[in-house]
C-alpha cells in the first residue's frame, strides 16, 4: 500500500545524490529500452543482477494470477413462514461480502484511484512514474516502499489470499512470507503477474476486486463490510467523506481504522485525528483530478468523522434462544462429508465459503419450545443441577423444528465461569455433536420391545407373566448368550406399589407403562433382538457406545440423547420408517449457486401392520394412560401418540410422543447427580409434571401448523392374535401338562379334580380344548381316579296289554 507522503522522507542521503545514481544504474543496463518497456527497470536496477539473468528471470515467471472466490462470512438462517430469511449467525475468517462493481458508490473508486493509483486507467498494470518514485525511495533508504500501482496492490492481496486459505498451516505461513517479502525478486513477480491481468481484465474488474479483498483494519475485509462495520451502511449508499475515511484505512490499516481513537501508532496520534489526517489529503487529491468540486470538497473536510461501530454477528452465541440449534448446525457443517474431505477442509469452507445456510428450524414451534421452557424450567435451581430439554421434528422427513434447554449458550471459559446458567453442551444432541453423555430415556425406550413383541407375531391383548420377583431366570440372547437372573438379587417394580397384576397384557402395560409386564415381555422375546429393533429407528448411544442390552435396559437404562428419541418417535408416527435428522434445507454459495446438502436417509424400521399395532396402543397411553396430562391439555387436539418415561428414583421425567406431522421429546434431567424429582417444585408448579406443561405448549402450535391424520387401523390379529392349537394334554401329568401349555404361550390354570375312570391326578380334559390366542389362559382338569356312579333308571308302569281296549275319553279310571 502507499504510504501517506504529504513530505519527502528523509534517508540521511541528498535526494540529487539518489537520483544520480538511480539513473547510474538504468544506463549501466544494456537493455534499458526493453525494461523500461515493461516498467520492470527500476526493480531490475535494485537487484544488482545482470541485464540476461534479469531478463530470463523475468520471462520465466508465471505471467498470469487465476482469480479465486475471495474468503467471505458464512450466514445461518432460519425461515419465517412465508419464507422471510431471518440471520442466526454468521462465521468468518474474515469478515467480507463480495459486491459487484455496480454496488459499489463512484466515490469510493475515486477516492481509490485519486490517492493510490491515478493514472490506473492510463497504464498497463505498472505505473512507471510511479514506480521510480517509490524505487528512489527505496534506493536512499535500503528497501523497496510504495509505488505500487492499484493493479499490483491487488495481486499482493490474491497472492496473501491464496496463502491465507491453505489448510497446512506451514505451509500457510512459508507462502505468506514469500508473498510480502521485501525484497527486489518479490517485486518483479508482482510486476509480472500484474501486466499478466491487465490483459486478462478490465479495469472495471480489476478496481472491484481490489475493493473486494483489501483490508480495512482488523477482520474487515472488502468495501461492503468495512460500511456495514464502520458506518452501519452499504457501500452503494455511503458519502463522499465516509468514502474518503474508508479508503484512507486501506493505507495503514492499523493506524487509520476508526474503532481505536485512542490508541498510538509509532508514537503518533492514531484513531479518528489520523484518519481524518489522511481523508483530508484525499479528499485534496480527488479536487485535483476533478473527481469532486471545490464545494464538495470544502464541505467534506468540514465533516467530523462519526463512525456508527456495528459489529458483525458471529458465532452462535449471537443467536440467542437459537444458540444450541445453531450449534448443532456448525457440528453438521463440520462432520458431514458433503462439505468436504476432512474435518480441516470442512472447517475452512464455513470460515471462508461464503455460504447462506438456510435451516430446518420453525420459528413458531422454536418460539413456542424456547417460551415453555423459559415459563416452566429456570435455569438454576438451589435445590440441585436440573436441566429441561425439547426437541421436535417433522414426521416423514427428519427436518428438526425445535431444540432448545433451560440454560444459556457460550463456548468462551470466561463466560461459562460467570454462573451456572451457562454451558457449552447441547444436552439435546450426542456428545461428538457438542452434546452431552445423553440421559436415561426410562419407560419411552419401552416402546422398542413393544415394537419387537409384535414384529414376533404377538399380539397386544395376549398376556405374560407379570408378577414381581426376584428370580426371573435365563433370557435369550443370540449376540451375547443366555443371560440368567436366577441369583442376582434383581427385583425391578412397577412405578405404584399397587400394581402387582400377575399376568397384565401388552396393551396393559404400554398403557399404564408396567416394568414388570415389559419385563415378561423380554422374557418370550430375545434381548439381542430388542437391541437391533431399537437400532432399527435410529437409536444409539449418545456417548458412541454401543448399545448395551440386558433385562434392565427393556425398562430405559442406555444414555440417548432426547433428538435420538425424537426422530424414533417420528418414525414410529410415520408408519414405521424412520429418517435420520436433518437441519440444513438449502444452501447458496457465493456464487449464487445452490450447493448439494445432506440428505435424510428413510429406512423400515418395522412393517406398516407392526407399526399400526404400535399406534393403537401408543394412542392409549395419551388418552386413558399415563400421558393423559399431556393430551388433555392440548388444543387443538389431533390423533397423538406417546410414551412417558421416569428412570429411577425420579431423576429423569420425560414426554415423548406425536401426532403424524411433528414429533416433540419435553423432559427434566438430572445435570450432575441422581435428584429426585417426585418431591420438589418450580415456581411453574411440581417438577416431575413439567414434561407434562411444556410438551402440550408446543404440540399446540405444531397441531395447529401442520395438523395431523388418523394412524392407521391395526389387524384383529395384531390386536387378539391369530388363534393356535391347544396341545392335547389329556392323560399327562398335571405337572408336564402345565409346561406343555405354557410352551405353546398360553397361560395355564388348574380348574380342580373333577371324578373320572382315568389315573387320578391326570388331566382329564383342558378348557378352550381346540384353539385359542396365544397368552390367553388354559384351564384344565384332573382325575379323582374314581369313576362317575351313574345311578340305575327308575322302574315305570306296565304298559297295557296291546289288545285291551282303549278307555273312551272322559271315562273315570279303572278301578
Amino acid at each position: 500500500m502507499n504510504e501517506d507522503t504529504g513530505s519527502s522522507p528523509s534517508t540521511g542521503r541528498r535526494l540529487g545524490g539518489v537520483v544520480g545514481g538511480f539513473i547510474g544504474l538504468i544506463c549501466m543496463s544494456a537493455v534499458a529500452g526493453l525494461l523500461v518497456t515493461v516498467a520492470v527497470t527500476p526493480a531490475l536496477a535494485l537487484s544488482g543482477m545482470t541485464a540476461t539473468n534479469t531478463i530470463n528471470m523475468f520471462e520465466n515467471l508465471p505471467g498470469y494470477i487465476a482469480l479465486e472466490q475471495l474468503s467471505q462470512k458464512s450466514n445461518i438462517y432460519a425461515r419465517q413462514t412465508d419464507g422471510t430469511p431471518v440471520l442466526m449467525a454468521s462465521f468468518y475468517q474474515q469478515n467480507r461480502v463480495e459486491v459487484g462493481s455496480d454496488a459499489i458508490s463512484p466515490f469510493v473508486k475515486d477516492a481509490v484511484v485519486s490517492s493510490e493509483d491515478p493514472r490506473f486507467l492510463e497504464h498497463g498494470g505498472i505505473d512507471l512514474q510511479g514506480t521510480i518514485s517509490g524505487a528512489v525511495s527505496t534506493f536512499a533508504g535500503g528497501g523497496t516502499r510504495g509505488g505500487s500501482s492499484i493493479t499490483q496492490q491487488y495481486v499482493k492481496n490474491v497472492l496473501v489470499q491464496k496463502c491465507e486459505a491453505m489448510q497446512d498451516q506451514e505451509a500457510s505461513r512459508e507462502c505468506y512470507v514469500s508473498a510480502t517479502e521485501i525484497s527486489a525478486s518479490r517485486k518483479l513477480k508482482e510486476m509480472r503477474l500484474a501486466i499478466g491481468m491487465e490483459k486478462e481484465y478490465s479495469k472495471d474488474d480489476i478496481l472491484r476486486g481490489y475493493l473486494n479483498i483489501t483490508g480495512f483494519g482488523g477482520t474487515v475485509y472488502g468495501i461492503e463490510a468495512a460500511a456495514n462495520y464502520y458506518f452501519n451502511t452499504n457501500a452503494l449508499n455511503l458519502t463522499l467523506p465516509q468514502a474518503a475515511s474508508l479508503v484512507a484505512i486501506v493505507n495503514n490499516p492499523v493506524r487509520y481504522q476508526l474503532d481505536r481513537p485512542a490508541s498510538e501508532f509509532n508514537g503518533a496520534a492514531s484513531g479518528y485525528a489520523a484518519n481524518k489526517q489522511r481523508r483530508d489529503y484525499i479528499l485534496r487529491e480527488m479536487l485535483t483530478y476533478d473527481k469532486i468540486t471545490q464545494e464538495e470538497h470544502d464541505e467534506a473536510v468540514a465533516t467530523v468523522i462519526e463512525p456508527v461501530i456495528t459489529p458483525p454477528s458471529t458465532g452462535c452465541q449471537t443467536a440467542g434462544d437459537n444458540a444450541f440449534f445453531c450449534d448443532y448446525v456448525t457440528r453438521v457443517l463440520k462432520t458431514d462429508a458433503t462439505f468436504g474431505a476432512d474435518e480441516d477442509a470442512r472447517a475452512a469452507n464455513i470460515r471462508l465459503g461464503g455460504y447462506d445456510v438456510y435451516t430446518s428450524l420453525d420459528l413458531d414451534v422454536q418460539g413456542a419450545a424456547v417460551a415453555t421452557m423459559n415459563s416452566n424450567v429456570p435455569k438454576t435451581y438451589a435445590a440441585g443441577d436440573l436441566g429441561g430439554v425439547i426437541t421436535s421434528v417433522q414426521v416423514g422427513t427428519g427436518r428438526v423444528l425445535a431444540m432448545t434447554q433451560s440454560k444459556d449458550y457460550s463456548q468462551d471459559p470466561a463466560v461459562l465461569a460467570t454462573g451456572a446458567n451457562y454451558t457449552s453442551l447441547n444436552y439435546n444432541t450426542d456428545k461428538n455433536m457438542g452434546g452431552s453423555s445423553g440421559f436415561q430415556p426410562g419407560s419411552t425406550y419401552k416402546v422398542f420391545t413393544l415394537a419387537q413383541w409384535l414384529s414376533d407375531g404377538h399380539a397386544l391383548g395376549e398376556r405374560v407373566d407379570s408378577a414381581r420377583k426376584a428370580n426371573w431366570g435365563t433370557f435369550s440372547d443370540r449376540c451375547l448368550g443366555p443371560q440368567n437372573y436366577n441369583s442376582q438379587g434383581w427385583n425391578p417394580r412397577n412405578d405404584s406399589l399397587s400394581e402387582t397384576g400377575a399376568h397384565y397384557s401388552a396393551l396393559q402395560s404400554t398403557i399404564n407403562s408396567y416394568n414388570t409386564g415389559f419385563i415378561g415381555m423380554a422374557k418370550r422375546l430375545d434381548l439381542c433382538d430388542i437391541k437391533e429393533r431399537a437400532e432399527s429407528f435410529g437409536v444409539h448411544r449418545a456417548d458412541g457406545d454401543p448399545l448395551k442390552q440386558s433385562a434392565a435396559t427393556v425398562i430405559g437404562t442406555n444414555e440417548i440423547a432426547p433428538l435420538t428419541m425424537a426422530v424414533a418417535f417420528a418414525g414410529i408416527a410415520n408408519n414405521g420408517v424412520t429418517c435420520s435428522p436433518i437441519v440444513i434445507d438449502q444452501i447458496i454459495g457465493a456464487n449464487g449457486e445452490e450447493r448439494p446438502i445432506p440428505q435424510s436417509t428413510c429406512e423400515t424400521s418395522v412393517q406398516p401392520s407392526v407399526a399400526a399395532g404400535m399406534t393403537y396402543a401408543m394412542q392409549r397411553v395419551m388418552t386413558s394412560g399415563t400421558a393423559r396430562a399431556s393430551y388433555w391439555a392440548t388444543s387443538p387436539r389431533v390423533p397423538m401418540i406417546a410414551k412417558t418415561g421416569t428412570t429411577d428414583s425420579g431423576a429423569d421425567t420425560w414426554m415423548t410422543g406425536a401426532s403424524s406431522k411433528v414429533a416433540t421429546v419435553a423432559g427434566v434431567v438430572s445435570l450432575t447427580g441422581k435428584l429426585s424429582q417426585r418431591s420438589l417444585r418450580f415456581a411453574s408448579g411440581r417438577v416431575s409434571e413439567a414434561r407434562h406443561r411444556m410438551w402440550p405448549d408446543v404440540m399446540d402450535v405444531a397441531n395447529a401448523k401442520y395438523g395431523g391424520d388418523a394412524f392407521a387401523e391395526p389387524t384383529s390379529e395384531v390386536i387378539n392374535g391369530v388363534p393356535v392349537s391347544v396341545p392335547d394334554v389329556r392323560g399327562m401329568q398335571l405337572s408336564q401338562a402345565k409346561a406343555t401349555i405354557q410352551r405353546a404361550g398360553f397361560r395355564f390354570a388348574h380348574g380342580g379334580v373333577i371324578t373320572s375312570d382315568m389315573p387320578e391326578g391326570t388331566v382329564v380334559r383342558s378348557d378352550p380344548s381346540r384353539s385359542a390366542f396365544k397368552g390367553s389362559t388354559v384351564t384344565v382338569f384332573t382325575s379323582s381316579g374314581v369313576p362317575e356312579v351313574v345311578p340305575e333308571p327308575s322302574p315305570t308302569p306296565d304298559a297295557p296289554a296291546p289288545d285291551a281296549p282303549a278307555e273312551a275319553p272322559g271315562a273315570p279310571p279303572g278301578g
